[in-house]
């Protein structure tokens, strides 16, 4: 469906996708994961033509999107995290736009509307003016000039940003029905929703790819050793009660974590990677007497999975934060010498201008007390 190969985009001297390699097959709603600056929309800028790479190769369809833009584009349904809508339009009128943007053949438009309409539910707004919609109904217009033309592939760039938790279940209802007719590549930082929504995760962190596989499995093969929480009655626990504990079968050590102050004991038990020890807690439990009140096993989310793949990249954020808050406070500082240097400028000139007026004044005056003598004098002559 899509591939893609070596992929290389710079701007300047940062590298924004470093030689990342990738295949989506049909029939799947992929999610794309990973930390602000990462490289997720620009991969998708390029997957959908609106960006140039400067190396690599991506085809979909068979159409390479370089050499044959028009076909590879024609595949492609894309949603970018700001809806490309015009509030001045009403939602049926933006929609018969896109669909002659599309090239749908005409007799085929009215048709069509009416089906992505129907499909992500705008039908009963169909004819009020865009700009008057709930961001809710946006978004699903953003939805609708997406689908029209029944692509084989649909992007969609952050789709639930800035929506209301009624808002958010809606969308991810109307994504799981798209996926069951089309390829969807889905971007969100929301990893619940990636988890709930997505059959298979691309993980990116600094342009490269550092993890994918299907969502069950990935969490599956990166969760390392289980963790079980158990809460023991503390009159039922003996001396030696760690040392029982450690003697299970695949245990590889205990933390205890003392009394939560109602009579309870707690323990964490770590065991071998692919090693269930529950029902040999329980065993040894009832074999003991001790009293178990609660046995929990602790599993690894796709967040945490998230967090340990892309910890250097946060890292290297707030590495950039520092510095970048460093610059700003020795350009505010600079701003402020800049200013003061200006204000003494100022004033400095002003001082000048005032003297340079001064001085052309008293001369002036002098001369018009001489005139005056002179005339006296004159005067005087004549009388």
């Amino acid at each position: 469906m899509i591939e893609i190969e070596h992929l290389t985009k710079k701007y300047g001297d940062h590298v924004a996708v470093d030689d990342l390699n990738l295949t989506i097959e049909p029939g799947r709603i992929y999610g794309f994961l990973g930390p602000n600056g990462a490289g997720k929309s620009t991969t998708m800028n390029i997957i959908t033509g609106y960006l140039a790479a400067t190396d690599g190769k991506v085809c979909v369809n068979g159409y390479d999107m370089v050499k044959d833009p028009v076909r590879a584009k024609a595949c492609i349904g894309y949603l970018p995290e700001i809806p490309p809508l015009y509030p001045d339009m009403t939602v049926l009128e933006y929609l018969t736009f896109v669909a002659e943007l599309k090239s749908i053949p005409k007799k085929d438009r009215e048709e069509a509307v009416d089906e992505v309409c129907i499909t992500t539910g705008i039908s009963d707004v169909a004819g009020r003016l865009i700009r008057n919609l709930s961001k809710g109904y946006k978004q699903r217009v953003g939805l609708a000039q997406a689908i029209i033309g029944d692509p084989d592939i649909i992007i969609l760039d952050e789709p639930t940003v800035g929506l209301d938790p009624a808002q958010i279940i809606e969308i991810r209802n109307l994504i799981t029905e798209l996926g069951k007719d089309h390829t969807v590549i889905l971007s969100s930082h929301i990893l619940t929703e990636i988890s709930a929504v997505c059959s298979y995760v691309f993980i990116i962190s600094k342009g490269r790819l550092v993890a994918d596989d299907e969502t069950e499995a990935l969490m599956t093969r990166m969760k390392g050793s289980q963790e079980v929480d158990i809460t023991l009655q503390a009159s039922t626990v003996l001396t030696d009660t760690g040392s029982i504990l450690q003697s299970i079968p695949g245990v590889d050590h205990i933390e205890s974590m003392g009394d939560n102050g109602h009579g309870e004991i707690r323990y964490r038990l770590h065991a071998e990677p692919d090693r269930d020890i529950r029902a040999d807690v329980f065993g040894i439990a009832a074999e003991r007497g001790l009293t178990l009140l609660e046995m929990r096993s602790q599993s690894r989310s796709l967040e945490d999975i998230f967090l340990e793949l892309t910890a250097d990249d946060a890292s290297a954020g707030g590495a950039e934060t520092e510095e970048t808050e460093t610059e700003t406070a020795e350009t505010e500082e600079s701003e402020t010498e800049t200013a003061e240097t200006e204000e003494t400028e100022t004033e400095t000139a002003e001082t000048e201008k005032a003297e340079a007026d001064k001085s052309e004044t008293e001369p002036a005056e002098t001369q018009i007390d001489d005139r005056s003598v002179i005339e006296d004098i004159e005067n005087g002559g004549e009388e």
